[in-house]
């Protein structure tokens, strides 16, 4: 298309040319025409694919907004191309999504990886073919750089938060989620706050919220059921949490505090409402996208990036005080 374009103005700009006799305009027809076909040849960034694992996430969805406008800030002449896909959790389907990238010869591919580990053959496939490989949010293997939330801190000031609100002592639960690196390192970031404190008692840390309300309800339930008194509950992100919350009020369950990670707007949202979420970790979907462009696009134009693993710290918004 854009070669077409080109030979389209150059046809159009010589014919003018014949017509009145002007060699100066037929020059700088050449030249114009040239200088367009170099701009287009010289654009290392025309194309991305995104590759996320839940778009029912705010979360997700502001990361993919970001990237698309971030691109298009810092590339001039026509709208980056974006192609984005969710794989909800499944690898195979997430292989094939990258596979259809690389098919559709995309320059850059932005992933947050379903499996940290098996995704190293698909992202070695890209790279082969020239595509650059960030990965966001989780770790995957091979991936050219990585920009992910400081998720670690992020389970450990959040866990302060609900040991501080338990008065460092009572019956603690963990809805675990997804075994990726974002979730594992929240989960440990979360025991390593409450191990300090050996009047908390870790009841269960085993059961999978799916990372959505969904699961995050299904696991509540099944906590309030089991265990008759609880006193703090630990989601690995707001959708979990919002579940978790869901299920408590139709049990008319209240003895209990709830925290999580990702600092959707609903969240904080909810958190300000008298009810039993009392903080969530925020992420900064925006600046991890931003960063991960800014990488993607210095490394296609060959330049030294030196900092290829980056951790975001995360902030603590919490219910104000007089709730």
């Amino acid at each position: 298309m854009a070669q077409q374009s080109i030979l389209q103005a150059s046809g159009w700009c010589c014919s003018i040319a014949r017509k009145i006799g002007l060699a100066g305009v037929l020059y700088l027809c050449v030249t114009a025409t040239s200088s367009l076909a170099n701009n287009e040849l010289d654009q290392p960034l025309r194309s991305i694919g995104i590759s996320v694992v839940d778009l029912g996430n705010p979360y997700f969805v502001e990361l993919v907004d970001s990237t698309t406008r971030r691109a298009n800030e810092l590339v001039e002449g026509r709208p980056i191309e974006v192609i984005v896909r969710s794989d909800a959790y499944d690898f195979k389907r997430q292989i094939r999504q990258i596979n259809e990238f690389i098919d559709r010869k995309v320059d850059l591919i932005i992933l947050t990886a379903a499996d940290e580990y098996k995704i190293a053959p698909v992202v070695a496939r890209a790279q082969r073919a020239g595509i650059k490989v960030i990965a966001v949010d989780v770790n995957a293997q091979g991936a050219d750089a990585t920009i992910t939330t400081d998720n670690v801190q992020a389970g450990v000031i959040a866990c302060e938060r609900l040991a501080k609100q338990i008065g460092y002592q009572g019956q603690f639960v963990i809805i675990n989620g997804v075994s990726v690196s974002s979730v594992l390192e929240r989960v440990a970031g979360c025991k390593s706050a409450i191990n300090r404190y050996p009047n908390i008692t870790l009841l269960s840390d085993r059961l999978n919220g799916t990372g959505s309300q969904e699961g995050g309800m299904e696991a509540m339930t099944y906590l309030m059921e089991e265990y008759d008194h609880l006193d703090a509950v630990f989601a690995i992100n707001d959708p979990t949490a919002s579940g978790a919350l869901m299920a408590a009020q139709h049990a008319n369950r209240n003895e209990f505090v709830l925290a999580s990670v990702d600092g959707s707007q609903f969240a904080i949202d909810a958190i300000q409402q008298p009810n039993l979420w009392i903080a969530t970790a925020v992420q900064r979907p925006k600046l991890m996208a931003e960063r991960a462009v800014e990488i993607g696009l210095a490394l296609l134009k060959g330049e030294e990036v030196r900092q290829r693993f980056i951790l975001i710290p995360a902030q603590l918004v919490q219910k104000s005080a007089h709730e």
